[in-house]
C-alpha cells in the first residue's frame, strides 16, 4: 500500500470554457465617465478579457460594452444643460454621440481593450440593436411571455405632458432603501416599484405635485419565473466563485410582495382594511416600528397601494418580483414593434441595455467578416460562458429580470441547462459600492466624484489600474482616497492609490534594472545558459496556479496580493544573491534563475499591466508564444527562438519599465 504520506496530490486545476463572452456595464449617454466607471467594475472585466485572451486565445474571447444612448437620463440632461446654454448640440443624438466618443476615448487612455466599444443608438451597431431589440420582443410575444397592461404615469398639468422617468423626482418608497433620488418608477439604487408607490412626487419642469394617469404598455410576465430564479440562485450559491452579497440581495426579491405600515398611521389603516383584497399580517416583535402586511398575488398589494395612497396613509413596499416593462411613449428609444395595435412606443431602456451586449457582439463579428449566426457561438453554445461585470446597484436587472428573460426565450418548460442553440445564462459579477472620499458620490447626487480622465493629472493608467483591482469589491464597499484630491491628506501621508502601483514603479522596476546592467556589465547583455533551480520552478509553478485559481474565481484583490508577494520574492532572491555571486559563473547562475522568475512574474502581470509587460518582453526578447497560457509552465529558453547566445536589448541608465507619473517625480525632488 502506497504511504500516503509520501503521496504528492495534483492539484486540481479550474476550467475554462473554449470560447467567451466579456461584457462591462454600460454607461449612461448622458455624461462622460466618472471614476466608478472604469474603476468600479470596468477594469476588472477589461483584466479578466485580457486573461481570457492569453488563457484561451484571443479569437475566442470578446469583449464588449458600450454607450447606454436611449432613454430619459439622456433626455433631461440634454434640456437642462441646453436651457443653461452649457452644451451646443442640436438635438439629444447629436449629444449622446459627443458623450459616446469621449467615453471611448477615456477607456482606450486607460488601456480598456474593447472589441467592441459600441453604441446602442449610433451607426452598425445601432441598426443591429435595432433589429435583435425586435427579434427579442417578438420572440417573448409568441412565446406567451408579455401582458398588455395599463399602468400609472405621471402627467404635468402646467405643461400639458406626460413626464418620462428622470422628470419626477420624490422618495424611493421601498423599505430601507437609502437612495438619494427616486424617480418615476425607479430610484438610483435600482429598485423598481410602481409611480403611484413614489413617495412626495415633484415634476421637474413645473416644480409641481403632477397628476397620475392610466396608460398601456408591454410587460414581460417576470414574476411568472419565481420558482425557476430560485433553482438558479440555488445552483449558483454552489459555485464558490459567486459573491455571497448577490445571493442574499437577489433572493430579496424572491419574497411575497410586502407594505409596511408606521405605528402612527394604524388608526387610518383600520379605517380601511377592509377595502384592502386578501392580505396576511406578517407577526413581528411588538417593538417593531411598523405592521408588516403582505398578499399572495402582485395585482392585490398594487389594489392595496392605490387605497392606502387615496386615504393619504404613509406606508413603504418591500422588495419582489414585478412585471418588468418593456415599452413607453418617450419619443427617444428603439423602436418597438407594433403589436395587437398598441402603435408608436419605444423600447423602455434597461431591457434593451440588457441584450445590447448580443448587439454589439453582433457587430463586432459583422465587422471581421464572421456569419450572421456567428454570434450563437458566444452565447448560445454549451462550449462558451459569458462573464457579465457589474455594478451592485444594477443587480435586479442582470439578476431576476436578464435571466428570466434568457429562460423566456425557450419557449415552454425553460431550463437552466438549455441545448445548444438557446441563450445560455450569464455569469455575473458584481462589484461594491466604490466611494470618494468615504462618501457614496453621484455624479446625480449632491457629492460629485472625480471625472476619470482628471484622475490622469496625477497617477498613470497602470498605477489606477493596480490600485481598483487591489480593492476588495467584491466583498465590501471601499472608499478611494487620491492624496492630491483629499483636502484633509497630510503632506507627510504616503498617498494611498500608490500602494499596489509601487510594486511595479518601484519593486519590479528595481530588480529588472538590476538584471539588464548586471548582464551589460558582467555578460556583456548575453543570457547565460544555466540549468534552473527546481526549488525556483516549483516556486513560480505554485504562484501559476494560485493566480489561476483567484482569476477563476474573480478575486482579483488576492490576484494583486499573489503577484506583490511573487514580486517581491524575486527582489528579495537578487539583492540576497547578488552579494554572494563572486564569481562570474555565480552571476551567471543568478541572472539565468532571476529571469525565470522575471518570466512568470511578466507572464502573470500582462492582464494587469499590459503595457510595461510587453515591454519588458519586447527588452527581454520573448517570442511570440510569450503570453500564451499553453506554454506557462516552460523554462525560460523556450521562449527563445535561439537558445545560445541569446543577448538582450540595450537597457539605458535609469530607464524604467513600468513610469511614475510626472507630478510624482516632481514631488520626489
Amino acid at each position: 500500500m502506497e504511504n500516503n504520506n509520501n503521496f504528492k496530490r495534483e492539484r486540481v486545476r479550474p476550467t475554462f470554457p473554449k470560447k467567451a463572452v466579456v461584457t462591462g456595464g454600460m454607461p449612461y449617454g448622458n455624461k462622460e465617465l466618472h471614476f466608478a466607471h472604469f474603476g468600479g467594475y470596468m477594469v476588472h472585466a477589461d483584466v479578466f478579457a485580457r486573461f481570457l485572451r492569453d488563457r484561451l486565445g484571443k479569437d475566442n474571447v470578446v469583449f464588449v460594452s458600450g454607450t447606454d444612448c436611449y432613454g430619459s437620463p439622456a433626455i433631461e440632461s440634454y434640456r437642462k444643460l441646453k436651457d443653461e446654454g452649457k452644451i451646443n448640440d442640436e438635438n439629444v443624438a447629436e449629444f449622446v454621440k459627443r458623450n459616446h466618443e469621449i467615453q471611448k476615448d477615456t477607456y482606450e487612455t486607460f488601456e480598456i481593450m474593447h472589441n467592441l466599444f459600441g453604441a446602442s443608438g449610433i451607426g452598425r451597431a445601432g441598426e443591429i440593436h435595432n433589429e435583435t431589440s425586435k427579434e427579442f420582443v417578438e420572440k417573448l410575444y409568441n412565446n406567451k411571455t408579455l401582458s398588455k397592461l395599463g399602468s400609472f404615469q405621471f402627467f404635468d398639468k402646467k405643461y400639458n405632458c406626460l413626464l418620462n422617468g428622470r422628470q419626477v423626482i420624490g422618495k424611493c418608497p421601498i423599505e430601507n432603501c437609502q437612495s438619494e433620488k427616486g424617480y418615476a418608477d425607479e430610484c438610483d439604487l435600482g429598485h423598481q416599484y410602481s409611480p403611484i408607490e413614489l413617495i412626495d412626487p415633484v415634476s421637474t419642469l413645473s416644480h409641481e405635485k403632477p397628476e397620475l394617469v392610466k396608460i398601456e404598455n408591454w410587460y414581460f410576465n417576470l414574476q411568472n419565473y419565481l420558482d425557476i430564479l430560485s433553482q438558479w440562485v440555488d445552483n449558483i450559491s454552489k459555485d464558490k466563485s459567486t459573491r455571497s452579497f448577490m445571493i442574499k440581495e437577489i433572493k430579496e426579491f424572491f419574497k411575497k410582495p410586502e407594505i409596511y405600515i408606521k405605528k402612527d398611521q394604524l388608526e387610518k389603516f383600520e379605517e380601511v382594511k377592509n377595502n384592502i383584497p386578501n392580505f396576511h399580517v406578517k407577526e413581528e416583535n411588538s417593538n417593531a416600528s411598523s405592521l408588516t402586511i403582505f398578499f399572495d398575488k402582485l395585482e392585490d398589494r398594487e389594489k392595496a397601494c392605490e387605497v392606502l395612497t387615496q386615504n393619504q396613509i404613509r406606508y413603504r413596499t418591500g422588495k419582489t418580483l414585478v412585471p418588468f416593462r418593456l415599452s413607453g411613449d418617450i419619443e427617444w428609444g428603439v423602436p418597438f414593434p407594433t403589436l395587437e395595435r398598441l402603435e408608436n412606443q419605444t423600447f423602455y431602456v434597461w431591457p434593451e441595455s440588457l441584450w445590447a451586449p448580443i448587439s454589439f457582439t453582433k457587430t463586432y463579428l459583422e465587422s471581421i467578416g464572421k456569419d450572421e449566426n456567428e454570434w450563437k457561438k458566444y452565447w448560445a453554445s454549451k462550449d462558451a460562458e459569458i462573464y457579465q461585470f457589474i455594478g451592485e446597484d444594477n443587480l435586479y436587472f442582470y439578476g431576476p429580470a436578464q435571466q428570466a428573460i434568457w429562460l423566456a426565450t425557450q419557449g415552454e418548460n425553460p431550463t437552466l441547462d438549455p441545448s445548444e442553440g438557446q441563450l445560455r445564462n450569464t455569469h455575473i459579477i458584481p462589484s461594491k459600492h466604490v466611494l470618494y472620499l468615504n462618501v457614496k458620490a453621484s455624479s446625480s447626487g449632491a457629492f460629485k466624484p472625480p471625472m476619470a480622465r482628471e484622475l490622469l493629472n496625477y497617477y498613470t493608467p497602470e498605477q489606477l489600474r493596480m490600485h481598483f483591482l487591489g480593492m476588495n469589491l467584491g466583498n465590501n464597499n471601499v472608499s478611494f482616497m487620491p492624496k492630491p484630491l483629499n483636502p484633509n491628506a497630510k503632506p507627510e501621508e504616503a498617498d494611498p492609490v500608490l500602494k499596489e502601483g509601487n510594486l511595479l514603479t518601484n519593486v519590479f522596476n528595481r530588480v529588472l534594472r538590476s538584471v539588464f546592467y548586471t548582464a551589460q556589465n558582467e555578460l556583456d547583455g548575453i543570457v547565460p545558459v544555466r540549468e534552473i533551480s527546481e526549488k525556483i520552478k516549483e516556486e513560480c509553478k505554485n504562484t501559476i496556479l494560485n493566480y489561476e485559481q483567484f482569476m477563476a474565481d474573480k478575486k482579483f484583490h488576492q490576484v494583486i496580493n499573489n503577484v506583490d508577494v511573487f514580486v517581491r520574492n524575486i527582489n528579495k532572491y537578487f539583492v540576497k544573491e547578488i552579494r554572494e555571486a563572486d564569481t562570474k559563473e555565480k552571476i551567471a547562475t543568478l541572472i539565468a534563475n532571476t529571469l525565470e522568475y522575471i518570466k512568470t512574474a511578466t507572464y502573470l502581470l500582462h492582464p494587469i499591466a499590459p503595457k510595461g509587460t510587453e515591454n519588458v518582453a519586447k527588452y527581454i526578447g520573448f517570442n511570440d508564444k510569450m503570453f500564451n497560457w499553453d506554454y506557462i509552465f516552460e523554462d525560460l529558453y523556450f521562449f527563445f527562438d535561439v537558445k545560445e547566445n541569446h543577448k538582450l536589448m540595450q537597457l539605458k541608465e535609469k530607464e524604467d519599465f513600468f513610469k511614475k507619473h510626472p507630478s510624482q517625480l516632481i514631488e520626489e525632488e
